[in-house]
């Protein structure tokens, strides 16, 4: 390769990495209702982000980054999933850490009744919910994401909304 070809390879490959590193916490918000615990969400960013360095050569520039990203995001969170169904249950009924809100006691509750009804709705309704509401996706690039037909996202997102809103009733 030229050394006009490397240096442009290397340029490349550094704006890849600073994208990512804007799009840090988006990642980290769609991982936390992903994983609902910190840790776990961390841990999926972290392996989310060293998959993607070690894959960015399949990353096609001019492409939906972030996309590309939550998908390897997504993968990874399903892979860890069934091999942790694999594994026996441990026995730590640790209390998770309470969401905080500002300088108000009713929106701590608030958010508190909020969160524990989203992690009620099965995973894949919340992924699309999440995606689609709080992600900023649209219908196709949420359904891309997921690997459905924008017509199942949409009802999932549509029976999450539904079910959401029961829930908080």
């Amino acid at each position: 390769m030229p050394a006009n070809g490397i240096a442009a390879a290397g340029a490349l490959i550094s704006m890849v990495k600073d994208d990512i590193v804007a799009l840090l916490p988006d990642l980290r918000a769609f991982a936390r209702f992903m994983c609902r615990e910190r840790e776990a969400a961390d841990d999926l960013v972290q392996n989310t982000v060293l998959a993607a360095l070690d894959k960015q050569d399949q990353f096609a520039p001019g492409t939906n980054l972030k996309g590309w990203l939550f998908t390897i995001m997504r993968n990874r969170f399903y892979s860890d999933l069934r091999t942790q169904r694999r594994r026996p249950a441990s026995i730590d009924h640790s209390v998770v850490a309470p969401l905080a809100a500002v300088d108000n006691p009713e929106a701590t509750l608030e958010l508190k009744e909020l969160s524990s009804a989203l992690f009620r709705l099965s995973p894949q309704a919340r992924e699309a919910l999440v995606l689609v509401g709080a992600g900023g996706f649209s219908y196709e690039e949420a359904a891309g994401l997921c690997g459905c037909s924008v017509g199942t996202l949409k009802a999932r997102v549509s029976r999450a909304r539904k079910q959401l809103s029961e829930q908080m009733r």
